[in-house]
């Protein structure tokens, strides 16, 4: 087997040279575009083989062995005049019909791909070196394949430190676990509306392909699990991501959630379950929010997609979902979202996350809800992750791991309360206006950390009492 971790490794270094690469969002998602049509390629030779129907979409002379695949061959100006004038103009603009037949469904993944993503490197010579790596890896060899889709993860995770790019990265242990708790099974049908890099879908995949008995059922998975992301990066990420997962066509659409009314989506469109962690602190593009009923209407992105998700949920329909404090608690709109999903759905748990899961592209504090659609919510389930002990907070470093999740899975089946869990009736989270944000009771008030909205609070009745004194300080001085 190849030493994967060694190719990557010389690709950094060499990519590091070249003028044209600023910052790791440019570096992943140069290397993007590339694994992505080596590992498209290799594949389209495999199916030719084993597939007497399948032609492949691609024109010859742009197929990876015509141009990149000989070590030897075409470098320099030769080659960047090549990837620029040739490759990436006939690739965007690569034909496809309505056909549902795989070489059609392939032909539309490369041309969405390479319409929304880019050659940044200027180096000609630098490109021929990264290709020559690239072809030391043979996607065709399951432990290859297997191997860099682990590999892969860890260049996901560089998009931690990626500015506004970060945001398209869950860390995998949020993912593993989420999709744990949520339990996907064959046959239902999975959704991401907001996919990012993919990892919840193909954290589902994995779990489904474990309950998979037959090529059928395995086969199954690719039509039922699918997501929706409108950014180009993480598009080309996420597609990358489920090939490495045996997905020949991933079942992703680049599209924005929220381009379409509500009324659009019919039942035929609901889906069994939703694994998200939505866009928050964004504003809402396009007026899309006009798309929601009046009541509902924010800029927004997170309270919308809350909307969206249990409306495209089935009844019974489950969710697993990262929300950030401020969709748990405020007036207006998102009270009357907070007060739709308690209606509508069993809100049954919420996991509180330190403020430094996701960190460093945002530093507010997160939360998991789980939720069920079609029985109102009776009783709220909390439980505080806190950080390992003697860890002040979570970093490029020390990222949150998988492992510190064991005791939430062990309490989720036999729930009590204790220092770290409580639970709250919904006739006090009515007296509350629908407010969520509700602190760990059992928690001593020094050293409480306490949500934006919180702090306001306390600065506001701060304030007030401030006042109050300097009043009766002025009438006493008279």
């Amino acid at each position: 087997m190849a030493n994967l971790k060694g190719i990557l490794d010389s690709i950094r270094k060499i990519m590091w040279q070249d003028t044209g690469l600023n910052g790791d969002a440019q570096r992943i998602e140069q290397l993007g575009w590339m694994l992505f049509f080596k590992i498209f390629s290799d594949k389209d030779k495999e199916l030719e083989v084993l597939n007497d129907d399948y032609n492949s979409p691609i024109p010859a002379e742009l197929h990876w062995e015509a141009w990149a695949g000989n070590d030897e061959g075409m470098t320099g100006d030769e080659l960047q005049n090549f990837v620029d004038q040739t490759l990436f103009p006939t690739l965007r603009n690569l034909p496809v019909g309505l056909s549902k037949d795989l070489a059609n469904q392939r032909a539309l993944l490369v041309r969405g791909v390479f319409e929304g993503n880019n050659n940044y490197m200027k180096s000609g010579i630098n490109l021929r070196k990264v290709l020559n790596k690239l072809n030391e890896i043979d996607f065709n060899i399951a432990k290859d394949r297997h191997a860099f889709g682990e590999l892969y993860e860890t260049i996901l995770k560089e998009l931690q430190s990626a500015g506004k790019s970060g945001e398209f990265y869950t860390p995998r242990a949020i993912t593993e676990f989420i999709c744990t708790m949520m339990n996907p099974q064959l046959g239902e049908k999975i959704l991401d509306p907001s996919c990012g890099t993919g990892g919840y879908l193909s954290a589902a995949i994995e779990h489904l392909k474990k309950q998979a008995k037959s090529v059928e059922e395995r086969e199954s998975i690719a039509q039922n699990v699918f997501g929706w992301e409108y950014k180009p990066l993480p598009y080309l990420l996420a597609t990358t991501n489920l090939i490495l997962h045996d997905m020949e066509v991933p079942n992703i659409s680049f599209r924005d959630s929220l381009d379409q009314p509500l009324s659009n989506y019919t039942e035929r469109q609901r889906v069994d379950l939703i694994l998200a962690n939505p866009p928050f602190g964004g504003i809402v593009a396009n007026n899309n929010e006009n798309n929601f009923p009046q009541n509902f209407r924010t800029k927004e992105s997170a309270d919308l997609f809350l909307v969206l998700m249990i409306h495209l949920l089935k009844d019974k329909g489950r969710a697993g979902i990262v929300l950030p404090d401020g969709s748990l608690t405020g007036e207006g709109v998102k009270q009357r979202v907070r007060q739709r999903l308690l209606e509508e759905c069993n809100l049954h748990t919420i996991i509180r996350l330190p403020n430094s899961v996701f960190q460093p592209y945002a530093t507010v504090a997160t939360n998991l809800l789980f939720f069920t659609k079609g029985a109102p919510t009776k009783t709220v389930w909390y439980y505080e992750h806190r950080l390992p002990e003697g860890q002040k907070s979570y970093s490029k470093t020390k990222t949150i791991q998988l492992q510190e999740f064991e005791p939430i899975k062990t309490w989720w089946q036999q729930r009590e309360e204790s220092e770290v869990c409580w639970k709250v009736d919904i006739q006090s989270i009515i007296a509350r206006n629908y407010d969520l944000d509700i602190k760990n009771p059992h928690k001593q008030e020094e050293n409480q950390e306490h949500s934006s909205a919180e702090l306001l609070r306390m600065l506001e009745a701060s304030l007030g009492r401030s006042g109050e004194l300097l009043k009766q300080l002025k009438e006493v001085v008279r």
